[in-house]
């Protein structure tokens, strides 16, 4: 892939917009390291983007501190209602939406367009800069098919990270839709697949290098047997409530994905991003919630 050419792409873009001409891109430019340290993956999802929600108000704020910020969003409870309309009624098996051909194309348009470039407007009309990427741009999650029982859905395979740093040496917050190319290498048997946004979180983060991993959800953070939120985990105790009863559905690829962003170096968090402020407390180390690692 030629990040190079991906990247003086995008400062063309963002010079365009701003009405100045391009600068053309030196060999050295393309070699800048990368800016994955000290980044914060952050994974958001429609239920938790409610009238009193600050997401992505601390998006902005954080990007004018110089800060850097990659978001991965889901869409579930959009993909779920515009499937209705069309007739097809929604499946799920172990937390993971079941997708079929039709399925799987109205979760791709659903989640790479109408949430997709809903959240990059919103962040732009907050007075921000975002850019809109989904897991096929440059072939950036690849993926197999994860459990014939879920059809169209995949396991993640790898994931380039070099459009991602692309994206923020040009100064935009990468905003990323959960999907996954399978069968790269042979064109005619390229499809999509629908990646499980909080396992593509999780990825993403280990991928490159993520300081921080931050889930922001609709529930308090992972609960206990008496439902009190539990506000530290070991990998070993993650991995154990994984494989227990204790944590069920949607929690358990959300543990999963924290456990595969540790591998990469990051510190991960579950918290309630209902809450205002909800992501600046949490990288101010002062949210509720569960911290993992």
């Amino acid at each position: 892939m030629n990040t190079g050419r991906l990247t003086q792409d995008v400062e063309t873009l963002a010079c365009a917009a701003n009405g100045r001409a391009p600068v053309e891109a030196s060999t050295a430019s393309t070699r800048e390291e990368p800016l994955s340290n000290g980044t914060t993956v952050v994974k958001i999802g429609g239920s938790t983007l409610g009238s009193h929600d600050t997401t992505l108000e601390d998006l902005v704020a954080l990007q004018r501190e110089g800060r850097t910020a990659v978001v991965v969003h889901g869409g579930g409870k959009v993909i779920s209602e515009w499937m209705e309309k069309q007739g097809v009624k929604p499946k799920f098996v172990r937390g993971l939406r079941v997708t079929d051909e039709q399925s799987l194309d109205i979760a791709v348009a659903v989640l790479t367009g109408l949430i997709n470039k809903t959240l990059v407007a919103s962040l732009a009309a907050a007075g921000g800069k975002a850019m809109g990427l989904s897991g096929a741009d440059g072939g950036m999650i690849r993926g197999v098919v994860k459990d014939p029982e879920l059809g169209l859905v995949g396991t993640v395979t790898g994931v380039d990270p070099e459009p991602i740093h692309a994206v923020m040496r040009a100064g935009y917050i990468p905003v990323i839709a959960p999907v996954a190319v399978y069968g790269l290498t042979d064109s005619s048997q390229t499809t999509l697949l629908n990646i499980n946004a909080d396992t593509a979180a999780g990825e993403v983060a280990a991928a490159i290098g993520a300081e921080r991993l931050v889930f922001l959800t609709d529930v308090e953070g992972v609960y206990d047997n008496s439902r009190r939120v539990i506000p530290r985990l070991t990998e070993r105790q993650a991995r154990g409530l994984i494989g227990s009863s204790v944590i069920g559905g949607g929690m358990i690829p959300k543990l999963e994905a924290c456990l595969t962003s540790l591998s990469g170096g990051s510190v991960a968090h579950i918290v309630d991003g209902r809450l205002t402020r909800a992501l600046t407390e949490t990288l101010n180390g002062k949210a509720t919630g569960t911290r993992i690692g």
